[in-house]
């Protein structure tokens, strides 16, 4: 189904930094909205709420980095739960970039980073 993402076009930003002219689609992949960001500022194209993380397994991980690679497979297992939206932004990052927006104060430790590498079909390591 499709062919491969170039990783380049798989950007990470936090919904704290401003938008960029070369973002390309900028798609928020938490399911609360970040807080202290309004809607006007944060020139989000699409919120994913779908692809976001469970609020059960979000309060489980709670950033420790040592539950990062369970947190991981048990996210990759919610993602495989929604065909549709995964596969719409497959396809949008193989035609585009996109940069996956975030809240988390984390940048090595955060759904983003999950997200990218299962799109990427990486096995999550530490954003080192």
């Amino acid at each position: 189904m499709g062919g491969k993402i170039a990783a380049a076009n798989i950007r990470l930003k936090r919904a704290y930094q401003p938008a960029a002219a070369d973002d390309g689609q900028r798609i928020l992949v938490d399911r609360l909205w970040p807080r202290g960001v309004r809607k006007t500022d944060a020139a989000i194209d699409q919120w994913a709420k779908d692809l976001a993380p469970s609020t059960a397994l979000r309060q489980w991980f709670g950033h420790d980095p040592a539950r990062w690679p369970e947190f991981c497979q048990r996210y990759a297992a919610e993602l495989q739960q929604q065909p549709e939206p995964l596969a719409q932004l497959r396809a949008l990052a193989q035609r585009q970039p996109v940069t996956l927006v975030f809240s988390a104060h984390d940048e090595a430790y955060n759904n983003a980073v999950a997200l990218r590498d299962f799109l990427l079909g990486k096995k999550s390591a530490p954003a080192a």
